[in-house]
């Protein structure tokens, strides 16, 4: 009874902490819209960037029209995706619209700058830290996420692929309807930045080192990594391909401000190392992130 009670209080703080994330990232990408991307007609792809050219063309509100775009997604995420994809796509993409709208139709806030590249930097920032927040929360805001997903699962193209097809034809059609050239070309900036950004957002930002170590010297660094830099790691037992000769291949994390440190021990431990160096988003463990925070 008592670890159902403790199973359902958690599962009301996740759910809460889901809410407050999407919220956020909903507000953060409306202030994104009225701010820097709808006064310019700055077309970022999906669902979205077809509403802002229908916006020019018509003059209705971009949220409305996201809304409306995005029925015949819904039915396509509902019909190849699921009911649990459905309901958090709804909810990340009615709050965002509302907020665009909010900001953009009744508060009606003036253009965040003068210089369009300016606009398209920081609408394309804007737009992947809310979206980004939005995905932690474990929503969407539909569109060519939704496309991509689906193309992901019926071509076995990557989702990623996916989403750039359609924002690219998105984002190139605007040029047309705009009747300049430079309109795409603002487009793929938001794109460029907006994807980073998400990545960021949801990856992290690199700031430890992923390091593997083949050499003849092993003991002593492993010594140097444990008592020098207060760090940890494994070692593998291995076989060198070229001279088919057992060694052993050590593995370990530092933070980043360490790497020059063992670059240069081993460096004069043993020049013929061979050393390979990988980013790490997240780590988990004792010396990082602790594991019931992830």
């Amino acid at each position: 009874m008592i670890a159902r009670v403790k199973l359902s209080r958690e599962s009301a703080k996740r759910i809460f902490r889901n809410f407050l994330l999407v919220l956020t990232g909903s507000a953060v990408m409306g202030l994104g819209y009225a701010l820097f991307l709808i006064p310019y007609h700055l077309v970022p792809g999906g669902v979205s960037g077809i509403s802002i050219i229908f916006n020019y063309l018509f003059k209705m509100p971009v949220g409305l029209l996201i809304i409306a775009l995005n029925v015949p997604v819904f039915l396509l995420s509902y019909r190849f995706l699921g009911k649990k994809y459905l309901l958090t796509t709804m909810v990340g993409m009615t709050v965002s619209s509302l907020f665009i709208d909010l900001f953009n139709e009744i508060v009606r806030l003036p253009r965040g700058t003068e210089n369009p590249l300016l606009a398209a930097i920081y609408g394309g920032l804007m737009l992947g830290l809310g979206l980004g927040l939005v995905f932690r929360g474990q929503a969407s805001t539909g569109g060519s996420d939704v496309i991509g997903l689906i193309l992901n699962k019926y071509t076995g193209l990557t989702v990623g692929i996916g989403i750039m097809l359609t924002d690219f034809i998105i984002i190139s059609a605007s040029g047309l309807v705009f009747r300049n050239l430079e309109a795409p070309l603002y487009g793929y900036i938001v794109l460029f930045v907006s994807s980073r950004v998400i990545d960021l957002v949801l990856e992290g930002w690199s700031f430890s080192k992923l390091v593997f170590i083949t050499s003849a010297r092993a003991d002593q660094i492993a010594d140097f990594i444990i008592n020098q830099l207060d760090r940890s790691g494994s070692a593998l037992k291995s076989r060198s391909l070229y001279l088919n000769r057992e060694g052993e291949i050590i593995i370990t994390v530092i933070h980043r401000k360490q790497l020059a440190e063992l670059k240069a021990f081993i460096k004069k431990t043993d020049p013929q190392a061979f050393v390979v160096i990988n980013d790490t988003y997240e780590v988990l463990g004792k010396g990082f992130k602790p594991i019931h925070s992830s």
